[in-house]
């Protein structure tokens, strides 16, 4: 299934894209797309509706975050042998976790704010990965078992907030408001064969940026689970940002960084896409 929430900010109404890409509306049977609709029974339930039972939805409906009620969002950092590559530095001997504010949580296609200050705006296209149940202290052999499904994020950040000046930290240069889009959709896990064989694309401005696929990653999937579950509970609708492949604009000759007025598209096969477009600070 490929789950979504559609609506207004604050407003988001449950639904899901039918095979025909009509979004159906699931509000008659669940509340929202949250932890509390992730777990393997109620996804099974909600696999079993006929989806030409649902009322249909306009197809100009903004698309919210794909998922509602996010308690954490863990990032990977450094998690693509080219991209340490191109930020030229060591490839991590065990993953490398930051936090982005649950604040920083937008729609797939919502604005990007540039932030007060900024200097270095950036794109990472990444796959994410949503719990599905609760995890602590879980095994590499058991850790897909707790993931409900998958969606695409970008992982906005702010370079000289994260490394560019005195006090600079990942934190801050990740949290941001508008820094997470998620979605359009989350897509069950049962409809991904491998997620470690997904081709990954982001374009500015029509302009080829990034090109990879997950099978780069250092750490894949299974490993992250299970290695960030020793450190943290993971809660069902936390969601894991697995890392990004090369071509950021850190890592252009001459670095290019976003400005107002640009547009953003990222794809990750079988999980659609997202537009975004760079406004300036409100």
């Amino acid at each position: 299934m490929k789950l979504l929430r559609f609506g207004e900010p604050g407003m988001e109404k449950p639904g899901l894209l039918d095979t025909d890409g009509l979004i159906r509306d699931l509000s008659d049977h669940i509340g929202d797309i949250d932890g509390a609709a992730l777990s393997t029974e109620n996804l099974r339930k909600l696999s079993e509706i006929d989806p030409t039972s649902l009322p249909a939805v306009s197809d100009t409906v903004r698309i919210g975050p794909c998922v509602a009620g996010v308690s954490k969002i863990i990032g990977i950092g450094l998690n693509y042998s080219d991209h340490a590559e191109e930020a030229g530095m060591d490839i991590p001997s065990e993953p490398i976790i930051f936090m982005k504010a649950v604040s920083s949580i937008c729609g797939p296609d919502d604005d990007v704010i540039t932030p007060k200050g900024s200097t270095q705006l950036d794109y990472e296209v990444e796959l994410g990965v949503v719990i599905g149940s609760r995890a602590s202290y879980v095994s590499e052999h058991a850790a897909l078992d707790h993931v409900a499904g998958y969606c695409i994020a970008n992982d906005v950040s702010e370079r000289s907030f994260q490394i560019g000046r005195p006090g600079g930290q990942w934190d801050k240069g990740k949290g941001c408001d508008t820094f997470a889009p998620i979605g359009p959709w989350m897509v069950t896990a049962d409809e991904i064969a491998d997620p470690q064989d997904l081709d990954m694309e982001l374009d500015v401005n029509g302009q080829k940026r990034q090109r990879g696929n997950t099978a780069k990653m250092i750490f894949n999937v299974r490993q992250l689970v299970a290695n960030v579950s020793h450190y943290m509970t993971l809660l069902p609708g936390d969601i894991l940002i697995t890392g990004t492949p090369p071509g950021v604009g850190m890592g252009m000759k001459p670095q290019q960084y976003l400005v107002p007025g640009d547009s953003i598209r990222l794809a990750i096969a079988g999980l659609g896409e997202q537009t975004q477009k760079v406004v300036a600070p409100r």
